[in-house]
């Protein structure tokens, strides 16, 4: 054991030391922490946040150069340094089509779902417009038979004008003697209608 005095206090907590004292691991909590309390120490200051930062795009980088001069490669006889400055050229590049192909993929993507869109929109207007016609047809069934107050409306609104007529015409038919003097009102039962050509 060491006896207490000078040599057991480390050399970066001696007071006499002008060495700066260690810095320990940040943690996310203490980082914030640190942040809060130097905001608070003046709040008449006006905070300035950082503004989002903007999307790269191909034409945010660089061009390309058009002309190179000394085509460096990563071959033997180049000098040590001339690997290095290759990789860089190479991750630049590297960069830019990757870059280039994220906005051919981005506008295939919005056209694509552009695409579907207006097809679900078209749908959606095709039934609309069918709707609509099947309700007016059903309307103006209604407002017919109303008026005349007989098959048209116990015929389930479906029965249009000259089918009305053929149903209220009294044909002659032969009665239980044969003679075909007796009349009977032909009414069409309410369901399907078959029409045969």
């Amino acid at each position: 054991m060491s006896e207490p005095g000078p040599s057991s206090i480390p050399t970066s907590a001696d007071p006499r030391s002008h060495r700066p004292t260690k810095r320990r691991a940040v943690t996310p909590h203490s980082e914030q922490a640190s942040a809060i309390t130097s905001l608070f120490r003046d709040p008449s200051k006006e905070i300035k946040l950082p503004s989002a930062p903007s999307q790269r795009t191909a034409s945010s980088l660089p061009a390309p150069p058009e002309i190179v001069a000394n085509v460096q490669g990563s071959s033997a006889g180049a000098g040590s340094g001339e690997f290095h400055v290759y990789k860089a050229s190479r991750r630049r590049e590297y960069e830019r089509l990757r870059l280039m192909q994220d906005e051919v993929d981005r506008e295939k993507d919005g056209a694509e779902w552009q695409r579907q869109q207006d097809e679900v929109k078209r749908k959606d207007e095709e039934k609309t417009e069918k709707n609509r016609k099947r309700r007016e047809k059903r309307n103006k069934a209604k407002a017919k038979g109303g008026k005349k107050g007989g098959a048209g409306a116990a015929g389930g609104g479906e029965a249009k004008g000259d089918e009305m007529d053929v149903t209220e015409e009294k044909t002659a038919t032969k009665g239980p003697e044969g003679n075909g003097d007796q009349t009977v009102e032909a009414v069409e039962a309410p369901g399907v209608i078959i029409h045969d050509d």
